[in-house]
């Protein structure tokens, strides 16, 4: 009985290890997730912000066929891009409380509208809510002569805080945040 025992556990654990060395993973993401802190050295761990999302590529089409003008783009792909702020800010002159917020922006030529927003967890901007906003500020864009084929987000220090910036194509976007 004790060897039928033995015989009968070790079939069973040959079937879940088969079972799981059987397990499809999926291939690489097209739009893969990055990250973006402030301050953004490793060797300091007390994070102001956090920036979470996905890079689309170019792939020989516009910014303004990915990110049309005056419609609400998710700020990147897949997932809404999300930013968490650990200690209270002003982003371009708005007061911000700490916390994580969903990050829309509406393009624009002359302008672009960034977004917070209390709504989490969301695909794209297609469930986007304008009643869930918790701050609209305006910036003006820029150009670059160097052209991004991934959409990137990172930050520049400056006095009394940092831009965080976002770039794609030749377009180039600041937002002031004041510490």
């Amino acid at each position: 009985m004790k060897k039928f025992l033995a015989l009968a556990t070790l079939a069973f654990a040959l079937v879940l290890t088969t079972q799981v060395n059987a397990q499809k993973f999926n291939g690489l993401d097209k739009s893969p997730m990055d990250m973006a802190t402030y301050p953004s050295s490793y060797k300091i761990s007390e994070k102001t912000v956090r920036v979470t999302y996905s890079r689309p590529q170019l792939k020989g089409r516009s910014v303004a066929q990915l990110a049309p003008s005056g419609e609400v783009w998710r700020t990147g792909a897949n997932e809404a891009t999300e930013i968490t702020f650990y200690k209270e800010v002003k982003l371009a002159g708005e007061t911000i409380k700490p916390g994580t917020y969903a990050l829309f922006t509406i393009p624009g030529e002359k302008e672009w509208t960034i977004i917070l927003n209390s709504k989490l967890n969301q695909w794209g901007a297609y469930t986007y809510d304008k009643d869930s906003d918790v701050a609209r500020v305006n910036v003006t864009p820029s150009s670059d002569k160097e052209s991004l084929e991934a959409f990137s987000i990172s930050f520049n220090k400056v006095d009394n805080g940092a831009h965080l910036v976002m770039g794609w194509g030749k377009t180039r976007v600041a937002v002031p945040i004041t510490l």
